[in-house]
């Protein structure tokens, strides 16, 4: 089973020289971005689950209606949230999409498992840094999901073989008939392959002047269109399951 997901987040980084870009402005981006992942998608007839930044979620309304329109699965990811300003987004998001938030994604910031069963979350997606050195830091591997205090804990897919995580960092650079071996030969030994990428990747950093590593520009914007087309085409073609995280979970 391929469980795609995507995280919803503005880019962060400053950009360059005198050129101001406004926070309107990286919303804007996020929004188009994310809106040329659902036209990818829909070309497919592939459902992902994305995972919508806590602190964007009040507004981004409208595009989220609309991913999940699509049958798409709506969680939330958490950055630097309180467990309030979780709960109270997830009321308003339930109430607004007439749906429940069963997933929640979070990276170096631990929160309490009580809380967010209590919250009535059923899973949660760990994940790590992705950065040039990370794939390096990998020696252990752990892709099973545990139960633990009544939710599921889902940690990172790892190439069995070459041990490269299935982060947006590695999808970027690795040559697409390298990185389709890799999850063909995870699946012989995994029941699933988790995969996640990030909007802000979808990005025209010649258009947007952002002041980003050089690696991260490696085949990002139109050419990250491309690959995740590749990859869906391959996916179809091979006949490969794919599913929304709750789905497949629950």
């Amino acid at each position: 089973m391929v469980l795609l997901t995507f995280n919803i987040v503005n880019i962060e980084a400053e950009s360059k020289s005198s050129m101001h870009i406004s926070d309107e402005e990286r919303l804007q981006i996020t929004v188009d971005n994310t809106k040329a992942i659902l036209r990818i998608l829909d070309i497919h007839d592939v459902k992902a689950t994305f995972f919508v930044e806590v602190s964007l979620v009040c507004n981004l309304q409208n595009l989220i209606k609309a991913i999940s329109s699509q049958g798409h699965e709506i969680a939330f990811y958490h950055k630097n949230d309180t467990l309030q300003e979780i709960e109270n987004t997830k009321k308003s998001a339930q109430e607004f999409l007439g749906k429940q938030i069963r997933g929640i994604r979070r990276k170096d910031h631990q929160l309490p498992l009580e809380s967010l069963k209590m919250m009535e979350f059923n899973y949660i997606s760990d994940i790590d840094n992705a950065n040039i050195l990370f794939p390096f830091k990998r020696l252990k591997r752990d892709t099973e999901i545990h139960e633990e205090n009544g939710l599921s804990r889902v940690p990172e897919s790892i190439s069995p073989y070459s041990q490269l995580p299935y982060n947006d960092f590695v999808f970027q650079v690795l040559p697409m008939k390298y990185y389709r071996n890799m999850v063909f030969e995870t699946l012989k030994n995994d029941e699933f392959v988790l995969i996640y990428l990030s909007t802000w990747q979808f990005t025209d950093f010649n258009k947007h002047r952002f002041k980003i590593p050089f690696y991260r520009k490696l085949n990002s914007g139109k050419k990250m269109e491309d690959k995740l087309d590749a990859l869906l085409s391959w996916i179809n073609e091979k006949e490969m399951a794919t599913s929304r995280m709750k789905d497949y979970i629950f």
